[in-house]
């Protein structure tokens, strides 16, 4: 998002993050409903385009949304799309996108009150990894002659009683709206806004061999005063890295395996 649009976007997690502070609204419901209007809005493109218009008043959008969502959810979830609409979008879409981000990032506050948020990190990056391993998991996920009860039962029969509800609703999610973003991408954003919930970063960490909880300690602390903040760690193992470890943080990777400084020698000796 750009100009406007992340500006509304700022202003729209500071009143979520105000709505969830309180003990009166429950986080897991105000996400199923904000999913909802993101399914509504997506589906529902000329009213997306009412309700973004510029030439608009603002109070009339939030007037509508208030009439068109009051008996379909509850205060909390009307009142703040009512504020959302009021803001100035730089595309109609982006509102959807918002949404769906506040959805997920609800589903992720509850999870962290419920003490759970680590967990669900953790369950999301190792799904990852499992998606980006197996050609047929992806393909059966990604299939769009299969309905979403299919696609649901067969993520259930993977994650039920294995991961936190959680984390099984934001993949159900995914799976069932991608809205245009492959599995893999949309995996990575739900970890991104796992880790920024706490405000931290996250690093990618693969090894030859399983890290040690010394070794973990002490990578995280060094990638923490490296970055200025506090750096979440998903562990994965490749026997392909001969030694020392490979961090991705972002774009950014920091090169520390053997292999890798191998090949860089290779490169060297052959220019």
């Amino acid at each position: 998002m750009n100009g406007a649009s992340r500006e509304a976007l700022a202003a729209a997690r500071e009143r979520l993050d105000a709505l969830t502070d309180s003990t009166s609204v429950n986080a897991g419901s105000l996400a199923e409903e904000l999913a909802a209007v993101t399914a509504l809005l997506h589906r529902e493109v000329s009213l997306r385009r009412v309700l973004t218009d510029p030439a608009q008043d603002g109070e009339a959008k939030a007037e509508l949304a208030q009439r068109l969502l009051g008996a379909q959810v509850g205060g909390a979830a009307a009142d703040l799309v009512s504020g959302m609409v009021r803001s100035r979008w730089s595309q109609s879409r982006d509102l959807v996108d918002a949404l769906e981000e506040l959805a997920d990032l609800t589903d992720l506050t509850a999870a962290q009150q419920a003490g759970a948020l680590d967990g669900v990190e953790d369950e999301l990056f190792r799904f990852g990894r499992i998606v980006s391993s197996s050609n047929e998991l992806r393909a059966a996920l990604t299939d769009r002659k299969a309905t979403t009860s299919a696609k649901s039962e067969l993520l259930h029969s993977l994650l039920g009683r294995k991961a936190h509800a959680t984390t099984e609703r934001l993949v159900t999610r995914l799976v069932n709206a991608p809205r245009g973003r492959s599995l893999e991408a949309g995996l990575e954003s739900l970890s991104k806004l796992a880790a920024g919930r706490r405000d931290r970063m996250v690093a990618v960490v693969t090894s030859a061999v399983p890290l040690s909880d010394s070794q973990k300690q002490r990578l995280g602390a060094s990638l923490a005063k490296l970055y200025g903040r506090r750096m979440h760690l998903n562990l994965a193992v490749d026997p392909e890295v001969i030694g020392g470890v490979r961090v991705q943080v972002g774009d950014e990777i920091i090169n520390g395996s053997l292999a890798d400084r191998l090949e860089d020698a290779s490169r060297r000796l052959a220019g």
